[in-house]
């Protein structure tokens, strides 16, 4: 269990890791490239190895999977204004890239500003995040309510169903902000327009079923993988959750993000994302330099520490007990209620 810290120990942190977040042109540059022509060489030899056999075809799936998974961090560095100095360069590299990933990038920048935000504020729940109820707000359902929120964290749908349809579907309109002005609705459209013209044009050239043979393999493994880091990032057993006066930004940025300590090729592949709380406490530091700084305060590294097989044990996680102040299973709601 970590240290419980108070908030001025949390923002102590602050200045120091200041000097991290200067982003270097050259290394940017570097980390796309060896990010995006992978993935482009990928997808083509996915698509002329089909003509052997579809199996054969699969085999390049999962690596293009996880290049596209790498794509969408670098446009998550551009949303926070880390990857490059000017905002300018930073937005319309995340628009790109946001037509690989299915997302639209300026509504998705705002949300995401709104989860840091409010990331482990009880109150603010709803912006980019996993809906997690408290147990007090469970047992208070309906039979049909409670079925409903069971069904929607089963692993089957929390990574399974639920990952194609978000990017698929729920992110081909401004979900959440309908009434937020026009801006979303352009950023939304803009990049559906984009992914059809792409779209489009490799249908013309290979043929719509090759196409979909190859895209919604690589599209539902990478969003599954997305959903799979973005979950264990912050639903974990001694994560932070608070209301009111009790909720501080900087200690749900240190103790309700993990670090999801993994092996050194996933960590390249993730873009260090699973530095997560030390993104959470300073979002403008590039991915590239994340390691570095565990590598420069060791005492980061122990906050929050998940490995890839402890993680495994998270997914059981739905609840958060407000009285034990961690997240429980329905397993122990039952043994405890």
């Amino acid at each position: 269990m970590p240290e419980a810290v108070g908030a001025e120990d949390a923002r102590h942190w602050m200045p120091i890791l200041f000097r991290y977040r200067d982003p270097s042109p050259l290394r940017s540059l570097l980390e796309l490239g060896i990010t995006l022509v992978p993935f482009a060489l990928l997808w083509a030899l996915t698509w002329t190895s089909v003509s052997l056999g579809y199996w054969i075809g699969l085999l390049f799936v999962v690596p293009a999977a996880a290049f596209l998974v790498r794509l969408f961090m670098i446009q998550h560095d551009c949303g926070h204004g880390s990857f490059f100095r000017r905002r300018a360069f930073n937005d319309w590299l995340g628009r790109a890239i946001g037509v690989l990933t299915l997302t639209p990038y300026d509504h998705w920048r705002r949300t995401h500003a709104i989860h840091h935000a409010t990331s482990g504020n009880l109150a603010q729940r709803g912006f980019g995040d996993i809906d997690t109820l408290t147990v007090r707000e469970y047992l208070a359902r309906s039979p049909w309510q409670r079925f409903c929120y069971r069904l929607y964290r089963h692993p089957a749908v929390m990574f399974g169903i639920g990952p194609l349809y978000l990017f698929v579907i729920q992110q081909r309109y401004p979900a959440g902000m309908m009434r937020g002005g026009w801006r979303p609705w352009l950023s939304t459209m803009a990049t559906n327009l984009a992914i059809a013209l792409l779209a489009g044009t490799l249908i013309t050239a290979i043929g719509l079923k090759t196409f979909l043979l190859i895209q919604i393999p690589i599209v539902a493994l990478a969003a599954s993988a997305g959903v799979w880091l973005f979950y264990v990032q912050h639903q974990f057993e001694e994560t932070f959750w608070a209301n009111g006066d009790a909720w501080n930004v900087y200690e749900a940025a240190l103790h309700g993000s993990s670090h999801y300590d993994l092996p050194p090729l996933l960590r390249w592949l993730t873009a260090n994302i699973g530095v997560h709380h030390v993104h959470h406490l300073s979002s403008r530091i590039p991915f590239y330099r994340l390691h570095r700084v565990l590598e420069s305060h060791h005492e980061l590294a122990s906050v929050g520490r998940l490995t890839l097989a402890e993680s495994l044990q998270c997914v059981r996680l739905v609840l958060w007990d407000e009285f034990r102040r961690k997240l429980i299973s329905f397993d122990e709601l039952r043994a405890g209620y």
